[in-house]
């Protein structure tokens, strides 16, 4: 790449609140050029109306592939919905534009397909559940307190419109805590009190760690991490209470994700 080179944005999920977000942010930057807004259900929509006091003149397109044939990006940034987003990502990939996704729920089984493609085509992918810093070392810390606390559960909370539950960001969580017990040889899979077959409300269960999941208006993007001890109760929170705290990190991945080999997870690969 051309340190000169202005990077060439293309966006989809456009028109979504964190989409929006995403035109302004590149937008406002010296080194980036928007060139394409994808989203099918604001196809036709200018996106100088979406963005106040913005005079772009640019317009929603409906079709990935036809956007990409023409505007020719070196980065697809995508917040769609767990339905479409493994196909916006492979024909990014195939079209050899490198994809950051904030799009969560994507099962497992999709993964290994977009790690294979991406490995196969040598497209730098990234996939986070969390671009906000702040987010990033919630998890950091709550990695550390589980080597010595290895009760905890975890609750998130979202907007209603958020899809998926748990959270990309939960189930992240969870994952990393169960890997640090396992290193610092602690606690065991199935941690904290004994679960019957009556434990309807008890959230859902990763390992032995409760994930509980709120969706209600007036929240953007939450969670707190509760590590339980003898006589002790240590809670790690994290509040995006704008979805401008997702900027910077989208704005960095977008800056870095074409120096990757292959597909990353999880923004703390490349602060």
């Amino acid at each position: 790449m051309i340190q000169s080179e202005r990077i060439r944005v293309l966006v989809t999920g456009a028109t979504g609140r964190v989409g929006r977000e995403v035109l302004a942010a590149v937008i406002r930057e010296s080194d980036m050029e928007l060139v394409g807004a994808v989203d099918p259900q604001g196809a036709g929509t200018g996106v100088g109306a979406l963005l106040p006091n913005s005079s772009a003149d640019m317009v929603v397109s409906a079709d990935l592939w036809q956007t990409i044939a023409a505007t020719r990006p070196h980065v697809m940034v995508d917040f769609t919905t767990p339905a479409v987003v493994v196909d916006n990502i492979r024909i990014a990939i195939e079209a050899g534009v490198c994809p950051v996704v904030g799009t969560t729920g994507i099962p497992e089984t999709r993964i290994d397909e977009i790690r294979q493609l991406a490995d196969d085509k040598k497209v730098g992918v990234l996939i986070a559940p969390n671009f906000a810093i702040g987010a990033v070392l919630m998890m950091e810390f709550a990695v550390k307190a589980a080597q010595y606390l290895p009760d905890v559960e975890i609750i998130e909370l979202h907007h209603e419109r958020k899809l998926d539950a748990p959270s990309g960001t939960a189930l992240l969580t969870a994952r990393k805590i169960v890997e640090a017990r396992e290193a610092a040889a602690v606690g065991d899979d199935e941690p904290g009190s004994p679960e019957s077959d009556q434990a309807v409300a008890r959230g859902e269960n990763y390992r032995g760690i409760r994930i509980h999941s709120v969706r209600l208006p007036g929240f953007v993007a939450h969670q707190e991490v509760i590590f339980g001890g003898l006589g002790q109760i240590l809670t790690i929170r994290h509040d995006s209470t704008d979805r401008r705290s997702f900027m910077p990190g989208i704005l960095l991945a977008i800056r870095k994700v074409r120096s990757l080999t292959g597909l990353v997870i999880g923004l703390e690969y490349i602060l």
